[in-house]
């Protein structure tokens, strides 16, 4: 076969142009990110012809890309799992040797190497969501700490939520797929699908739309549910929040790491995402996804409300022992 000659710009640009019209937006972002490592490679290695790859090459820039990033055994199997997908398509538009991707080499690792552990206890989510109450009521910390922990939601799905996506009468959610005024789903209309909500989390929402929340939108002129002065909540602001309230002396409590609030620099705002305690947008969601289970809640309605399959739930959610998963399965069997 012959081999038609590009340059790694030429084809990394190629790549992501096709990508962009196939896949959420966050997953091109991430390859964006992956593979500019490769180009940088190239970049120090002159090559400017990817018909140049090899296996061997491939396994250098491999090495080179754990040395330079002292990556995680995780962090490489995802670098690695990228560059084969691209190697991949490079084989579609003859650009490099068939069969070359074979030839990317990865790290093996266990479902549980593979999982992120990282979540919002119970205790912690609640005794936050009630000082949130008591002492922020209907703020916007509140709406957002309540929507992630009783919905289960992904940040982007929270984000993705208008006024008129709540039916107070129904007590429902809408989720809806509209990438073209900035509020994508991770699984597009796959992911479309109507939630309940509970009277608590109702009235929080009543109370947030008619008194507190800012009468402005977004840059499409949508009226978004969680918004700002300027207009629908960005999603550094959304992470930011999450670690803001998250942070125990946040809420009222003891600094389990023996920090002094007045002298800790991460009671600052902006640094709270430094604190060994405060978490992201995610861990509320595998906590809640956790609390649920272990409140005995069917894995099929959990995984239908917070879109994600069994499977996924297994190896990336749901974190309790296995000496809960047999408790509470005797509590189904010991009648039979």
């Amino acid at each position: 076969m012959k081999l038609e000659p590009i340059d790694p710009e030429t084809a990394f640009e190629l790549y992501i142009a096709e990508k962009e019209t196939s896949v959420a937006d966050a997953t091109v972002a991430s390859h964006k990110s992956r593979l500019s490592f490769l180009l940088r490679w190239c970049a120090e290695h002159d090559i400017e012809n990817l018909n140049e790859l090899t296996g061997r090459r491939l396994q250098e820039f491999r090495l080179w890309r754990r040395n330079v990033g002292d990556l995680t055994k995780v962090s490489e199997k995802t670098q690695m799992d990228t560059l084969r997908v691209f190697v991949k398509w490079l084989e579609s538009i003859d650009a490099v040797e068939q069969d070359l991707h074979k030839k990317v080499r990865s790290p093996d690792i266990t479902p549980r190497e593979n999982s992120r552990d990282v979540m919002l206890e119970t205790d912690d989510a609640e005794t936050m969501l009630a000082y949130l109450e008591r002492y922020e009521y209907a703020s916007i910390h509140h709406v957002t700490a309540t929507l992630l922990w009783h919905t289960m939601l992904r940040m982007g799905s929270v984000r993705a939520l208008d006024v008129e996506d709540y039916d107070p009468e129904e007590q429902s959610l809408r989720l809806r797929h509209r990438p073209d005024t900035d509020t994508p789903l991770k699984n597009k209309r796959e992911g479309e699908r109507i939630i309940v909500v509970s009277n608590e989390v109702c009235l929080v929402l009543d109370d947030w739309i008619r008194e507190r929340r800012p009468d402005v939108t977004d840059d499409h002129g949508r009226n978004s549910l969680l918004t700002t002065s300027g207009g629908r909540i960005s999603k550094s602001s959304f992470r930011m929040k999450c670690y803001r309230m998250s942070r125990p002396c946040e809420y009222g409590q003891a600094c389990p790491h023996d920090r002094e609030p007045a002298d800790c620099e991460v009671t600052m705002s902006r640094a709270a995402s430094k604190c060994p305690s405060s978490v992201s947008p995610h861990p509320f969601r595998r906590g809640a996804i956790t609390h649920y289970l272990q409140s005995d809640v069917p894995e099929t309605v959990v995984g239908d409300r917070a879109d994600v399959t069994p499977d996924v739930i297994d190896q990336h959610y749901d974190q309790r022992s296995q000496k809960e998963k047999m408790e509470q399965r005797r509590g189904y069997l010991d009648d039979i």
